[in-house]
């Protein structure tokens, strides 16, 4: 009996009309693959400095502010929204297929082709939810806009400019992923912290750029604010205020830069370390190979999933409090227990969305409780205390729970991947060639490692948030980072292998 095909391809013919990125037909030479690379760069950059026409910047909130990099866009510009719709339509599709959901076997090629083609359209359905609230909500068009276009045609010119952004950003993310090398959106998102990062430890200009360079007006850069101090200043100057300026000083301190450069490097590895479980095949005679369980089993998923879900805590709390409608909701509108924010800040200063924001560095907490007449933050060193122990509790213990669901729902399970190595051929040496039996090797390790990796990128993600990070690209987005980047090294290892020797290609999976 043929297992019914999926409703899903009711929607294919609606979905396969919208624009998208044809796939190359042969080898594409490594040049050319670098070459898109670099287009996808250029064209990023330039769109995150194309401003949205007909908004009013001053009066505009961002709701995404404390989590603008991982987002891989710019408050303001063409790519306001970011990646943000094109990674929630790709996680609500891969969750609905893992958990059988959505009836689709991605190994199928026409069942892979129906889910490519109606992610296209769940994409776009994910941009128009994201942009009309914040249009409606928290974006403010200008006043020339609304005198030529009246306020309702106003706030259309700006959800049809964040449609454009998204929709381009897809495409340009289609375009890396078949005529380039890697992924589209992980690459702008490595290269927005790249960027964050970049400025905030070289950045020369003023922290305020409308005054001249002073000692109460330094570079905004780590570095050049270190050498400012160093140079512009006498040692007296230096012992009293100088050195804590440079260290703990906003923004940018010097401490953020070593936890950064600290945070690279542990990253980079547990990125390396794996366990290997001998395999051989079970018709060829010699022929072996190793199963690699990586100690970061999980990626960065469960991390970004928990920031998601924080974001979300944080969106929630501050509509509820500041929105005109929402705030009359009886008990949780405009209740101050459940978050409370200063006029014109997208940070909870109190209440429960305090307690379950991302730190700003030690400057935020460590310093409030040390010296509160100087640093302080308007909470008590107890208050401060129990905000680092409840949010470092909560990244871990949601990042394990995400792992665990996100290993469970993706294949990445013992059971899947027994079957997966049983497929191929291969059988663990010393064993009988049963998916059974490899299932019950592999639930020695992979349920530990997940728990272990989950609970590793949470945590690491919450040090750093800790500590702070350079240009405030924040924890999360230092660990995505570190992780793309050495999956990007990889890739373009096996690109250059392929083009020198054409053979490779087809052990690879290329065309």
């Amino acid at each position: 009996m043929e297992d019914t095909p999926s409703l899903l391809y009711k929607i294919k013919p609606l979905s396969d009309r919208l624009p998208s990125v044809k796939r190359p037909e042969g080898h594409v030479h490594f040049r050319t693959k670098l070459m898109w690379v670099i287009v996808a760069l250029v064209v990023y950059f330039v769109m995150t400095n194309v401003y949205l026409y007909g908004l009013d910047q001053a009066e505009s909130l961002d709701l995404f502010a404390q989590y603008r990099t991982i987002m891989a866009g710019a408050s303001g510009s063409l790519l306001q929204l970011g990646i943000g719709p094109i990674v929630t339509a790709s996680i609500i599709m891969q969750l609905f297929v893992g958990a059988k959901i959505i009836k689709l076997d991605l190994g199928k090629r026409d069942d892979k082709a129906c889910y490519q083609s109606v992610l296209k359209l769940l994409v776009i359905v994910m941009i128009l939810f994201e942009s009309i609230p914040q249009v409606f909500g928290y974006l403010v068009p200008s006043s020339g806009a609304e005198d030529v276009l009246g306020s309702a045609g106003a706030k259309i010119l700006l959800i049809a400019q964040l449609f454009a952004g998204s929709y381009i950003i897809f495409l340009m993310d289609e375009v890396v992923s078949k005529w380039g090398i890697g992924s589209g959106i992980s690459l702008f998102i490595a290269a927005g912290v790249a960027q964050a990062l970049f400025t905030g430890a070289l950045n020369w200009n003023p922290v305020d750029m409308s005054m001249p360079v002073s000692v109460e007006n330094p570079p905004g850069g780590t570095i050049p604010r270190a050498l400012y101090y160093v140079f512009a200043t006498d040692p007296e100057y230096m012992a009293n205020v100088g050195y804590e300026q440079i260290f703990l000083g906003s923004p940018n301190p010097m401490i953020a830069l070593v936890g950064t450069l600290v945070i690279f490097a542990i990253v980079a590895y547990l990125e390396s370390t794996r366990i290997e479980l001998p395999l051989s095949h079970g018709n060829a005679r010699g022929a072996r190979g190793r199963y690699p369980i990586k100690l970061m089993y999980a990626s960065n998923i469960p991390v970004i999933l928990m920031s998601a879900l924080l974001a979300i805590v944080s969106m929630t709390t501050l509509l509820l409090f500041s929105n005109e409608t929402l705030s009359q909701i009886p008990f949780i509108g405009g209740n101050a227990a459940l978050g409370y924010f200063e006029e014109g800040s997208t940070y909870a200063a109190g209440g429960l969305a305090w307690y379950l924001s991302a730190p700003q560095g030690l400057t935020s907490w460590l310093m409030p409780i040390l010296d509160p007449v100087a640093y302080g933050n308007g909470h008590n060193a107890i208050q401060n205390i129990a905000h680092m122990a409840i949010y470092f509790c909560v990244m871990v213990l949601g990042s394990i729970l995400f792992a665990k669901f996100w290993v469970e729902t993706t294949n990445l399970g013992a059971e899947s991947v027994a079957n997966q190595i049983q497929r191929s051929g291969m059988q663990m040496p010393g064993f009988r060639r049963d998916p059974r039996v490899l299932k019950r090797v592999l639930e020695r390790y992979i349920p530990t490692i997940t728990i272990m990796s989950g609970a590793l990128v949470g945590g690491l993600a919450a040090f750093a948030d800790m500590v702070g990070t350079t240009g405030n690209a924040t924890g999360t987005g230092v660990l995505l980072t570190v992780g793309i980047l050495i999956n990007l090294y990889e890739a373009i290892g096996r690109e250059q292998m392929m083009e020198m020797n054409p053979v490779m290609r087809g052990f690879f999976g290329g065309e």
